[in-house]
């Protein structure tokens, strides 16, 4: 078995088997984080939520997405077809493949490069296409209108994103996850990982996290009460099914990016526990939760407000951290917490 991998024929199907696994985790979650986000938002609202379909509604995402797949695809008659049915297949892929650079374990990851975060910044950066597309194809004023503030949204606060990344960076000296991960395996656990160090920086990274996603309270791309559901009003069937569905692989992404760059990924929290695979998906599970609860608990925000906090508060504050983290890396400022390169790089 050995010298058959070792072939370029084998090397090619262990790499598909690996993306095959990868993509067979994200769909599978996919399943559960959209029962889970509706559970949720349910118990908040002291409802029910799914509890037909299965065993307490566990089916209830089989059956809508099948639901999805067997309607007809209506096309609007003026639309572009061809931009109009690429739009969703490039936000679904895209939100795919950045999962190709997200380790699970020490080891666990399809592709551990140098640039791993620049990689999964470039991937999220170009979602905003597949909304732009959609919304242009549509040939509708009110989808245009919802690609026009996703686009505006999603670019303001990717900039307070990496802003905010560049400050773990300086920490590390390196780009990879795994050496990010490696940094903060220290002798006190969860006070050893970046969340500590880089505090303030937590929040404001999730909050820009619920706005890169257009999650709510930060959803006016698809504001129902103001643009009837925005970009994706003239979409159907499966196509819209992409669209959910790379959303919600997006916003997946983000809870692994807040576990890889603040919360040790799969390290143990508790000194002597070992590390492995269960802690970053209970990690990343955690997060969605909370991201699930915000959904649940606050009101829309207005898109003037949005757009404020993104440039006049959360830019400047990102900006201002990463001169602090450099100058507190370059002197060793608070025991070497803010530089970790003998550990990390």
């Amino acid at each position: 078995m050995a010298e058959f991998l070792a072939t370029p024929f084998g090397t090619f199907i262990l790499i598909l088997a690996q993306s095959v696994l990868v993509v067979a985790f994200v769909m599978i979650s996919l399943l559960f984080l959209v029962y889970g986000d509706r559970k949720i938002w349910a118990a908040v609202q002291m409802r029910r939520g799914p509890n037909v379909v299965g065993v307490y509604g566990i089916l209830q995402s089989v059956a809508d997405a099948l639901k999805y797949v067997v309607k007809e695809v209506v096309i609007p008659a003026g639309a572009d077809k061809t931009v109009f049915m690429l739009a969703p297949m490039i936000s679904f892929v895209l939100a795919i493949i950045a999962w190709a650079v997200i380790p699970f374990n020490d080891g666990w990851v399809l592709s551990d490069i140098n640039v791993a975060i620049l990689y999964v910044f470039a991937m999220s950066s170009l979602e905003v296409y597949g909304v732009i597309m959609g919304g242009w194809a549509s040939n509708s004023k009110y989808p245009f209108l919802g690609a026009l503030r996703s686009a505006a949204q999603m670019v303001s606060y990717e900039v307070s994103i990496g802003l905010i990344i560049i400050g773990v960076i300086l920490s590390t000296g390196s780009m990879n996850f795994s050496d990010i991960v490696a940094a903060q395996d220290g002798a006190y656990g969860l006070f050893s990982w970046y969340w500590l160090p880089q505090f303030p920086m937590v929040f404001l990274f999730f909050i820009s996290a619920l706005a890169e996603t257009n999650r709510p309270p930060f959803d006016l791309p698809e504001a129902e009460s103001e643009l009837v559901a925005g970009y994706q009003v003239e979409y159907s069937a499966t196509p819209f099914l992409l669209f959910m569905a790379g959303e919600y692989i997006a916003i997946f992404l983000m809870c692994a990016l807040v576990t890889l760059l603040f919360f040790g990924g799969w390290l143990s929290p508790i000194p002597g526990i070992p590390d492995g695979v269960l802690w970053m998906i209970g990690k990343m599970a955690f997060f969605f939760f909370i991201f699930a609860m915000v959904k649940a608990i606050t009101p829309r925000y207005r898109y003037d407000q949005l757009m404020r906090i993104g440039w006049k508060v959360f830019l400047p504050l990102s900006l201002a951290w990463v001169v602090y983290v450099a100058f507190a890396a370059q002197f060793g400022w608070f025991g070497g917490a803010y530089a970790r390169w003998a550990v990390g790089g």
